[in-house]
C-alpha cells in the first residue's frame, strides 16, 4: 500500500467509492452520515487491501476486481456492526 500523499488520497477517495457502493447494496436504510461512510469505507479498503494480498488476488491484470468486492464486503460488515452498535448506545 502506497503511503505517500498521493496514494492516500487515493485510498480516501477509493474509501469513499467502497462506503457508498457498500450503502448502494445493503438492504434498508442506514442512518449514518457521510463522513462515518467514507470513514468505514477506508478501513474496508485496507482490509480489502490486506485480504486480497492474502489470498494472492491482489495484483490482477486490468480492475481488480476481487479486492474490491472484499473491500465492498468489509465496509458492509463494518456498516453492520457501527450501526448494532450506535442503535444499542441510543437506546
Amino acid at each position: 500500500m502506497d503511503l505517500s500523499v498521493g496514494g492516500i488520497v487515493g485510498l480516501i477517495i477509493f474509501g469513499a467509492v467502497i462506503g457508498i457502493l457498500a450503502r448502494v447494496v445493503m438492504p434498508g436504510k442506514q442512518s449514518i452520515s457521510a463522513l462515518v461512510t467514507v470513514v468505514l469505507g477506508v478501513i474496508g479498503a485496507v482490509v480489502g487491501y490486506f485480504v486480497a494480498a492474502k489470498l494472492d488476488v491482489a495484483d490482477t491484470s486490468g480492475i481488480d476486481w476481487w479486492r474490491w468486492i472484499i473491500s465492498i464486503a468489509a465496509a458492509i460488515v463494518l456498516t453492520f456492526g457501527y450501526e448494532s452498535v450506535t442503535s444499542r448506545a441510543s437506546k
